[in-house]
């Protein structure tokens, strides 16, 4: 009986965890919505220094509650609940989705492949990598094919194609799969991309790049197509200074579990309001392991 009692008991308190961050989760990530839409009415320019690129560092839930003594009393008996977030820009990273283009047949576009090869080189990974992603999304975009592997949707699924969790690792923060078409955003993107996306750039260049921007963000990708020179005329097409998707990452502590939720969301367009969730993703981490 008392056996049965303390699994009936471990399963309510698990379920009511769950619950529990269910709710504060998604008010989290409504919160970062908010935060966009505000920015897009303000400016179609999107760098990191504007309030969505400042982390919310982990803090103690009863913080963001009503100063009165009955919230205060009633957070001083409740569990330990932290919450931390950060919203990052998906636009900073490649695409995956630009290597084949909307033909019929689909057929991979030379210049963005180059890129992803130069960003392989430039992260330690092989060329091979390389290849074997843009290989694969062209064939999952084969419609008539039998065989075709299916069409990655996260960059988790990119073992569907054969890449090695190692060099899965090493391209995932530089690296992204959107539900379209994109340009990279040169006011966000790491000094790596830069370089991938820009031919002939070399990481000391691109580094100069990132400080620049952080002294005044560019207004239009023909800024930074004049500041390299006449050879890299039509570049701008590839790049811009604004962005639509973004990631929010929301993280729960409450006691010892740890809830994590990934969310893409995206802007209808700049000056619009309109902000939609695209993906949404939950996760429990196990005691002791770091997110």
């Amino acid at each position: 009986m008392v056996t049965r009692q303390q699994r009936a008991l471990a399963v309510e308190s698990a379920e009511r965890a769950r619950a529990q961050s269910a709710w504060v989760l998604s008010g989290a990530l409504d919160w970062a919505r908010l935060i966009l839409r505000e920015d897009a009415r303000k400016g179609t320019v999107d760098d990191l220094g504007e309030p969505w690129a400042v982390p919310l560092a982990e803090a103690r839930l009863s913080t963001f509650l009503a100063a009165d003594r009955d919230n205060n009393a009633a957070s001083e008996e409740g569990p330990e609940a932290f919450l931390s977030g950060v919203v990052r820009d998906l636009q900073g990273r490649f695409n995956l989705q630009n290597l084949v283009d909307e033909s019929s047949p689909p057929a991979p576009v030379p210049a963005q492949v180059d890129a992803l090869r130069r960003l392989c080189l430039v992260l330690g990974v092989a060329d091979e990598v390389a290849l074997r992603i843009a290989g694969g999304m062209q064939a999952a975009l084969q419609e008539d094919e039998p065989e075709a592997p299916l069409l990655p949707t996260r960059l988790s699924q990119l073992r569907w194609l054969g890449v090695d969790e190692a060099s899965l690792a090493r391209l995932q923060p530089y690296v992204t799969l959107l539900p379209e078409r994109t340009a990279v955003n040169i006011n966000t993107a790491p000094r790596e991309v830069l370089a991938a996306v820009i031919p002939g750039l070399d990481l000391g260049s691109a580094e100069r790049i990132v400080q620049r921007r952080a002294r005044a963000p560019y207004k239009q990708p023909q800024e930074l197509v004049t500041e390299l020179g006449p050879a890299y005329a039509g570049l701008e097409e590839s790049l811009s200074t604004g962005s639509r998707y973004f990631e929010v990452i929301g993280r729960l502590r409450l006691d010892d579990r740890v809830f994590e939720e990934r969310s893409i969301v995206a802007r209808s367009g700049q000056r619009a309001g309109e902000v939609t969730t695209v993906l949404r993703e939950r996760r429990s981490i196990a005691p002791g392991v770091l997110p």
